[in-house]
């Protein structure tokens, strides 16, 4: 992999690239690009920039100043391998040519500020994140809201609702049953394949890779396995992730979501996020306190379950991110932390007697969110909890659904919904706005733009169940 402007210089002169696609990400968290003839990229590009009109980006500038520029990063370079033309794509940051700034609304900008504001506390010099993103294969999905209609399907060869369909050759059987789908070999896990072919293709594309494997839901739900790296490389490595996967579903004939809960009545899809702290290529995590851990790392606790409720508004951004935040499906509801219970929001992993792998796992998170805030946000809020020694309270290491309705009511829970969240993030945010790492008009604008597109025309909607519920009221 090229890791200098040089270097990817020489990659397209010696390879004979004629296209350099150059991506980066929009507020709400999905990849943009646009492409470029290679004699469009010199060395100046890598520094001054690639200007292009940013005034259709969700949340970015107006019409009236419009002008960006993509600052590819030579780090990320890697030959697309779904193009018919060898391509190269770079992952780029965003920067203001009138001001020659980075871009205050540029997801990846902000995610360098954390780690910039992380070496200037002098707590530590580099944030690993290690994400554990789930989802699912389908076979399609239709979905549509009219006036008068609103519905969605979505259809899996291995779902458990097609055990008695008619099938061509007839049905083999082998569904999966619900909450039955971790780890059973072929032919009930049918896609093996798939994700074989995912996760060589994410290597080719620079991604440190570990495994695969099928995931408890039914219908298709899986997760593949790539190694912990800086905050910076694992959210650009992320959205590499999910553009693989996408692109070879699509190759087989299926559909991939990253959605948290597409499936009623079985597992969503979540994306534990692993996380610690080192400073002079030695990790802060490890100590002798409970599950090994150190005091700074109880803090970077506490600081996580204070603000969690005001976090979740970027880690978990989507309506339907708190469909998959309820009891009993396994979803991390309860803000507490434990080294075992894994309905606890924060779990600290086995990790044996090496220094290196002692880290914590934060579980409430799901793919639907911007990888750049949301690894940003966790470390404002860790970082928080170690400057002011946020105590995280005991942790629960109890069976909850053992506990009375007395006990269980004195564990915090994440909050309700996606408003809920919203709500907390206005009240709690100065955490966010240390060392300017976040912006007020950034918080102000992913509220005003969640609220205004997403909480608000899924509340205004009829739901299909409500006519199951009312319509013979």
């Amino acid at each position: 992999m090229a890791q200098s402007a040089q270097e990817v210089l020489q990659m397209i002169r010696e390879q004979g690239i004629k296209i350099i696609d150059l991506k980066f990400i929009d507020m709400p968290g999905i990849w943009q690009h646009c492409s470029f003839y290679y004699d469009q990229i010199d060395e100046s590009s890598f520094i001054e920039g690639v200007p292009f009109d940013g005034s259709s980006i969700r949340g970015w500038k107006a019409i009236n100043e419009s002008d960006m520029a993509m600052v590819p990063d030579p780090s990320t370079a890697w030959i697309d391998p779904f193009m018919e033309e060898p391509t190269l794509s770079m992952i780029c940051s965003i920067k203001d040519p009138r001001s020659g700034q980075p871009y205050n609304r540029c997801p990846r900008v902000i995610a360098q500020n954390a780690l910039n504001f992380l070496n200037t506390t002098g707590i530590g010099d580099t944030a690993f994140f290690g994400p554990e993103a789930e989802f699912f294969l389908f076979d399609s999905v239709e979905y549509d809201q009219t006036i008068n209609t609103g519905y969605y399907q979505v259809d899996s060869s291995e779902g458990s609702w097609n055990s008695g369909r008619s099938e061509p050759g007839g049905n083999l059987g082998y569904k999966i049953r619900g909450k039955q789908g971790y780890f059973p070999v072929a032919p009930t896990d049918s896609f093996q394949d798939i994700r074989t072919e995912m996760l060589l293709t994410m290597a080719d594309c620079g991604v440190p890779i570990e495994k695969h494997h099928h995931e408890v839901a039914t219908g298709g739900q899986a997760e593949l396995g790539i190694k912990f790296d800086t905050l910076l490389r694992s959210a650009d490595f992320l959205m590499t992730y999910k553009y693989v996967v996408k692109n070879v579903a699509r190759r087989y004939g299926k559909t991939a979501t990253f959605m948290p809960k597409p499936l009623f009545g079985d597992n969503g899809s979540g994306m534990h996020t692993h996380q610690s702290i080192w400073k002079d290529g030695q990790p802060l995590f490890a100590g002798n306190e409970y599950a090994n851990l150190s005091k700074m790392a109880l803090y970077y606790i506490g600081g996580l379950l204070k603000h969690a409720p005001a976090l979740l508004a970027l880690t978990n951004p989507s309506t339907n991110s708190y469909k998959r935040l309820v009891p009993g499906f396994e979803a991390p509801v309860n803000l507490a932390y434990s080294q075992g219970n894994r309905s606890a929001s924060i779990r600290i992993p086995l990790s044996g007697n090496n220094p290196k792998a002692k880290r914590l796992e934060f579980r409430c998170p799901d793919a639907t969110c911007n990888p750049y805030l949301a690894f940003a946000a966790m470390l404002m809020a860790g970082i928080d909890g170690i400057k002011n020694q946020i105590d995280p309270g005991s942790p629960l290491d109890v069976d909850i659904y053992e506990l009375s309705p007395d006990e269980l009511a004195k564990i915090p829970s994440t909050p309700a919904s996606l408003k809920e969240a919203l709500e907390n993030l206005e009240k709690d945010h100065e955490f966010l706005l240390t060392g300017d790492v976040f912006t007020k008009d950034f918080i102000q604008t992913w509220i005003s733009y969640k609220l205004s597109n997403e909480v608000l025309p899924v509340s205004i909607r009829p739901h299909p169940y409500e006519f199951s519920l009312y319509y013979d009221a």
